[in-house]
């Protein structure tokens, strides 16, 4: 596979309010800061992590929905970070995304055909080829002809989803970012909407960054797992690798809350102290130590960089990756 994707350094700090007028150092909120992966054609990658830790914010300045910060996002050996104007629309097509709302994400005047259709007017698709492609697009999400007329207050949740990922799916796109696609639907209708977006991929050789909190989802759907932080990246690997022997004490942390279907399983939680701090005001070394278990004087004052820690490419930042690896294995 070759790489479709990847993503240098990329940071998104967005300006506070400054009780000094005159204040050299303007206040920041580090959203997203410093984060570096790639992605390979074909693949699904997991982006997880608690909420407010700047997943959706990564995906949303990979789109360049938000411009950003810092850093380079190469597309296809292009560094699409500069792009503006008509190099940024022509993008578009070759870039989409599934929103989390499937009642916001839509526009409550008009019917599903307009929604379906607009980006291909956008991009002088013709009429005729805009009518096959509805008509197409409908069928492989679940959906009929006669559902092109109605409005999206006349569908229930799943099928609201299942249009947002026909429009997506409208350019012949290469990316999708699929932020929380599933989280605010009913657990019965999740797992149809999943194997729908893997029948997809397969069919349209899509590449995913399936963003979400729902560990047993993104098991289920990814190649492979990025852990975020306070807007860094603390592990990436292989998805069976890094659930069954997770390096990072914060990805240890997140899998121990999975529930398992067998009661009888004795699964040892760990319970992290304190809240998220603010990334307005991160801790300084390692932004963990404040709730880590193997915490000791260097992750307060050195930061672990993403290091290459098993022979199959999985990468933790921590200082103590031994001592967590003897844990999972206890």
């Amino acid at each position: 596979m070759s790489t479709l994707l990847e993503v240098k350094n990329l940071k998104k700090h967005f300006p506070l309010k400054s009780k000094k007028l005159f204040a050299k150092d303007k206040p920041v909120l580090k959203a997203v800061d410093g984060v570096s992966f790639s992605v390979q054609s074909g693949e699904t990658l997991g982006l997880v992590g608690e909420s407010g830790c700047g997943k959706s914010t990564t995906g949303r300045t990979i789109l360049k929905l938000l411009e950003p910060t810092d850093g380079d996002i190469h597309f296809k050996g292009e560094n699409i970070a500069t792009f503006r104007g008509e190099k940024l629309r022509k993008l578009r097509k070759d870039m989409q995304i599934i929103f989390q709302d499937p009642y916001a994400s839509l526009n409550p005047r008009k019917t599903i055909e307009q929604t379906i259709t607009e980006p291909m007017k956008i991009f002088n698709i013709t009429k005729e080829e805009r009518t096959k492609k509805l008509s197409r697009l409908l069928d492989v999400v679940g959906l009929s002809s006669y559902h092109k007329q109605r409005y999206p207050h006349e569908f229930s949740g799943g099928q609201r989803q299942r249009i947002g990922i026909a429009r997506a799916l409208a350019l012949d796109p290469e990316l999708v970012i699929c932020d929380e696609p599933v989280s605010a639907l009913d657990v019965s209708i999740q797992a149809q909407v999943i194997n729908l977006m893997e029948e997809l991929q397969e069919e349209f050789n899509l590449t995913y960054i399936f963003i979400a909190h729902d560990l047993s989802v993104v098991h289920h759907i990814s190649d492979r797992v990025a852990v975020m932080y306070l807007g860094e990246l603390v592990e990436i690997g292989d998805v069976h690798e890094l659930y069954q022997n997770p390096k990072h004490p914060y990805t240890q942390a997140l899998l121990s809350a999975v529930p398992e279907a067998n009661p009888h399983h004795d699964k040892q939680r760990i319970i992290l102290s304190g809240d998220l701090p603010s990334p307005a005001n991160p801790p300084q070394g390692c932004k963990f130590h404040t709730r880590c278990p193997f915490a000791e004087a260097i992750c307060r004052t050195e930061e672990p960089q993403l290091k290459k820690v098993s022979a199959t490419g999985q990468m933790a930042a921590c200082h103590f990756v031994e001592e967590v690896e003897e844990v999972v294995n206890s």
